[in-house]
Formats: structure tokens, C-alpha cells, sequence
């Protein structure tokens, strides 16, 4: 018999999330957020690079080398970056390589030539650090050989690197970056070298007649996203590229924070600027903030977003306690989160014998996140049918298994994935509210206490709480929040927030919810910014190129 829907309800409510909930959340993660850029040591780590170096006045010129090292893959590729005057008469052209598959003025003035991108398989990653290098080496190696055979004369003989990195480094020079310890299954420790180590790399398989390449800035992945991001967006003055976001196999954001926030000993040696002068404490940085890492775990306990499954997850994953908030929202984790509350409805509540279960469901990280997102009445691309999808890539163990998968029991897996995404969703946006707020891009009004009612998301739909129709609005005297950006744009990419069920629509709603309980609808006669998430794809790589030029014509200005 088909288990009712109050039941499967009532096994979810550990999920379930409201807009209350969910403010609460934001304006706890700002306060939390705001402590750990003073006194964190392995959070909200500064990058040497100013507000102005984000938004330069003068434009870098030029073909660069950038890689961009993922969690899961390596991109290597030339970027060339185009004059206002040449991407004119460039803008129709493509030349055969691919571009940016963004709008606007990034697609008009950047060229992105040779590039080809490898998985980092396991090996790899439990590899010891030179190994993983050496391979790194030589990936760059066949880029650089591929543009010395097409550019044959025309490359000088040391190309300027702009690298992104996806992991936690110290920086006190943008050129220069130590590493921390990485996470996503990469067993490399703490206190490398990352300039040092791909430099190594690249000459153990470089041929002698090959250039040399000379590394002129490091970031992270974030970072890169939102340099890509500003360098788009730098023509919209009622726009303001506020935010990178990653929301792939992990989940991480950067924002530009002044230097009185940040603790002393993250003051860089050197930052890089436009105008070069000396930062006051209201000088503005770019900051990785590494959100979640364990330091912002408190708001999660104290609000009961964490359940029974996600200690569970946590337990059992490479380094228990690392990352509490990309282990609920990233895809390195959502497929195994899925998998482990799968079973347990199907066991317990469904009392299905485990030794009937398809095999995949009974392995951990049988079940990917990749096929929980785009399991779905409507979302499979290749085969419509739930009970086709399930049949076909969670086959039982034989012909004769008790076990079959039914109409009810695929309806049961599309719930529980539903239900874990639209809370993700949910977290990202009070994070990404959070730090605008610790960024003073917005300005909340004191920290609430968790409501004691519950206004429950009914398969996935938002409900707009009636608890939140009272803001206090901290602002000017006329009722005025005084600002002249309309949108606070947040850049974003990554797999899970684009393909996981509806994460990105979900996550958006949830942004405007946030916005609406804490300064009121549209009714009102406030001026607010509006939060909007922005598409910012291949920032990574496109972000390290932009950062090379920038700051080669730094160098020669």
C-alpha cells in the first residue's frame, strides 16, 4: 500500500523551511559573517586586490595564459583581451575558438582561444602534491605548444599566467599564494606553495623551445567570477556587481569588504590598485569568504537546519565538521543526502528489505547529484517518465527482486530531492543576504529571534509569511533607504544551481522574500536595491585572464 502523503510529509518536516526561518538565518549569517572576517583565521581571507583594480578605468590589452583549477576539472586556454575601439570591429567575429556565452560587453571584448578543459580524477587528488602538478604542468604545456605552433613569433618569451584556484589560500601578494587545506576529496596538505608548485609543474614537461611562463596573479575561483562579473557590468551605473557566487561541487562566495572589517593580520603586504596611493580602513578589498566553513556553523544549529541526515552525511564524509554549510547545499554532497533519507524512508517506512534495494542505493555515493537534480515529471532532457529514469539508472539487483519501482516509490524520490533543494536554495539566499549586509551593501535592523510558528513550503512553492509584513527600516529620516543602485547584482555560476531541480528560480524567489520581510513589498515607499542573480559562466578562466591584463597594464603604464 502507498504510504499517505501526510506521512512522507511528516518524515520531511526535518527539511522544511519557511521565510522567517530563513530571514532569521540571513541576519544571523551577517552578524556571524561580520565576526569571522575579524577573527577567523581560515575565513574571509583577503586577496590583494582593491575595489578599483575590480573596476579600472584603464583597460588591459593583450592575449594571456589562464588556467582555472576546479574540483573537478582543469581549464587551460589564452585570453585576449580587446580594446573598446578593436571589439567594435571584432564583434562579430568568432574566429573558430569559443566565447563567452554571457551577453553584454564581456562577449565583445574577450577572445577565448585554445582552450580545452580534463577531469581531475581520484587518483589525482589522493596523489601527493608534485604529481598532481606535474600533471597540471603538462596540460599548460599543451596549450602553450598549441599556441606557439599558431601564433609562431608572436608570443613573447615568457607568457604572464593569471591562475584560479577553487580552494582556501593565504595571500600577501596577488602573485603569490599559500595553500590551505583544500577539501573535495584532495588529500594535499596545508603550507604549499602554489606559485612554486606550478612553476615546478610546468617545467618538468616543458619542451626547451617553448616559452617560459611567469605567474602575475593568483586568485580563487570566486574571486575570478566576480572580476569577470565587474569587468561585464562596469558600463550600468544603476547596476552594481556586488557578488561571485559558486554554487558547483562546492559552494562559495566573494565580496569586496573595507579593510576596518577584516582583522590586522589580513592586511596584505601589497595590494594591488589603480592609482596606487595608500589604503585608508575604508579601502575596500576583495575577500574570499570560504562561507562554509565551519565557522559559520552556528547559525545552522541554533536554528535547526541541521537534521539526523546531514550529521549522518557529515560523519561519514573525509573531514567531519569541514564544511556543515556546502555539505546541505553544493553538489559534491546533495546526491549522497539524498541517497542516505532514500533509504531510510524505503527501510523504515516503507519496511522494503535492504537486501532488495538497488545496488546503487545501498553504496555511498551510489546516487549522484547530477541524476537526484534532474529526476522530475518535467526536467529529464532524455527520458520523461520518473519510473523510466529510476528503472534505468537504479536497475534491481535481478529479474526476480522483490523490489520494483513503482509510480508511488518514484514519486517518493522526486519529493525528497525537491525538498532538499528548495532548502539549499533557501540557505544560499540568506547567505548571500548575509553578506551583503556584513558587506554594508544593505542594512538590517536588529537580529530576530527564530519565529516560534511555521509557515511550511508546500512542495516547493514559497509562502510569503504573514509575520513579515512590519519591517524596521534603519535609514535616513524621510522613510528613504538613500541608495542610487537599483540591483545589487550577484554573479553566479556552477552546476548544481543551474541544473539541480529549481535551485536558481527557487533561490531568486527566496532572495525577494528576505528583501520583502525585512524592508516591506512593493508597496511601500522605501527604495531598495533589488538582489538579482546574474548568469557569470566560464568567470573562472575568464575572470584569471582579465586579472593578468589588468594588472600587466598596470605593470606598463
Amino acid at each position: 500500500m502507498a504510504p499517505s502523503r501526510h506521512s512522507l510529509d511528516e518524515f520531511l518536516r526535518p527539511l522544511n523551511i519557511d521565510i522567517p526561518k530563513i530571514h532569521s538565518l540571513a541576519k544571523s549569517l551577517s552578524y556571524t559573517f561580520t565576526r569571522l572576517a575579524k577573527e577567523s583565521k581560515n575565513q574571509f581571507l583577503s586577496t590583494p586586490i582593491s575595489d578599483s583594480l575590480l573596476r579600472p578605468e584603464g583597460d588591459g590589452k593583450g592575449r594571456f595564459l589562464a588556467i582555472d583549477i576546479g574540483g573537478t576539472n582543469l581549464r587551460v586556454g589564452f585570453i585576449e583581451l580587446l580594446s573598446p575601439e578593436d571589439s567594435q570591429v571584432e564583434s562579430t567575429k568568432v574566429n573558430g575558438y569559443s566565447t563567452s556565452n554571457d551577453t553584454g560587453k564581456e562577449a565583445s571584448r574577450v577572445r577565448r582561444h585554445l582552450e580545452k578543459s580534463w577531469p581531475i580524477g581520484e587518483q589525482l587528488k589522493h596523489n601527493k602534491a608534485e604529481d598532481l602538478f606535474a600533471w597540471i604542468g603538462s596540460c599548460i604545456a599543451e596549450i602553450v605548444r598549441d599556441g606557439h605552433q599558431k601564433w609562431d613569433g608572436d608570443l613573447p618569451g615568457e607568457i604572464p599566467l593569471g591562475v584560479t584556484f577553487s580552494f582556501p589560500m593565504i595571500q600577501h601578494t596577488l602573485s603569490d599564494a599559500t595553500l590551505m587545506s583544500m577539501g573535495k576529496g584532495f588529500a594535499i596538505t596545508s603550507n604549499l606553495d602554489l606559485g612554486k608548485l606550478l612553476l615546478e609543474g610546468y617545467e618538468t614537461t616543458r619542451d626547451p623551445a617553448l616559452p617560459r611562463i611567469k605567474i602575475v596573479a593568483i586568485v580563487n575561483d570566486t574571486i575570478a567570477t566576480l572580476i569577470s562579473f565587474t569587468y561585464r557590468l562596469r558600463s550600468s551605473p544603476r547596476q552594481k556587481a556586488s557578488m561571485g557566487l559558486i554554487v558547483g561541487t562546492g559552494c562559495n562566495a566573494t565580496i569586496p569588504l573595507a579593510l576596518s572589517k577584516l582583522h590586522p593580520s589580513k592586511k596584505p603586504t601589497e595590494i594591488k590598485a589603480i592609482n596606487g596611493t595608500e589604503p585608508s580602513n575604508d579601502y575596500k578589498i576583495t575577500v574570499n569568504t570560504e562561507w562554509s566553513i565551519n565557522g559559520a556553523a552556528a547559525p545552522l544549529h541554533d536554528l535547526n537546519f541541521i537534521t539526523r541526515w546531514d550529521t549522518l552525511l557529515d560523519s561519514q564524509g573525509e573531514a567531519p565538521g569541514f564544511q556543515p554549510f556546502e555539505y546541505m547545499t553544493a553538489g559534491r554532497y546533495l546526491g549522497e543526502l539524498g541517497r542516505l533519507i532514500i533509504l531510510e524512508y524505503f527501510t523504515e517506512h516503507l519496511k522494503i528489505p535492504l537486501s532488495s534495494l538497488p545496488p546503487a542505493l545501498l553504496q555511498r555515493h551510489g546516487l549522484t547529484t547530477s541524476f537526484l537534480g534532474n529526476i522530475g515529471p518535467h526536467l529529464s532532457q532524455t527520458q520523461p517518465s520518473m519510473l523510466l529514469q529510476l528503472e534505468t539508472e537504479l536497475p534491481s539487483k535481478q529479474k526476480e527482486a522483490a523490489f520494483r519501482w513503482t509510480q508511488e516509490t518514484a514519486e517518493i524520490v522526486y519529493k525528497i530531492s525537491k525538498a532538499i533543494q528548495t532548502r539549499a536554495a533557501g540557505m544560499t539566499a540568506a547567505a548571500v543576504i548575509g553578506l551583503l549586509a556584513c558587506a554594508d551593501e544593505i542594512h538590517f535592523s536588529s537580529l530576530p529571534s527564530p519565529s516560534p510558528s511555521s509557515t511550511p513550503l508546500t512542495n516547493g512553492n514559497i509562502i510569503p509569511s504573514p509575520h513579515s509584513s512590519n519591517p524596521t527600516i534603519n535609514n535616513q529620516a524621510n522613510g528613504e533607504y538613500a541608495i542610487a543602485v537599483e540591483e545589487l547584482m550577484v554573479g553566479y555560476t556552477g552546476g548544481c544551481i543551474v541544473h539541480f531541480q529549481d535551485y536558481l528560480q527557487d533561490c531568486q524567489s527566496f532572495l525577494d522574500a528576505i528583501m520583502a520581510a525585512e524592508f516591506g513589498g512593493s508597496t511601500r515607499k522605501t527604495r531598495v536595491p533589488r538582489v538579482v542573480l546574474t548568469p557569470c559562466h566560464d568567470g573562472g578562466i575568464i575572470g584569471a585572464g582579465i586579472l593578468a591584463g589588468t594588472v600587466m597594464g598596470i605593470g606598463n603604464s
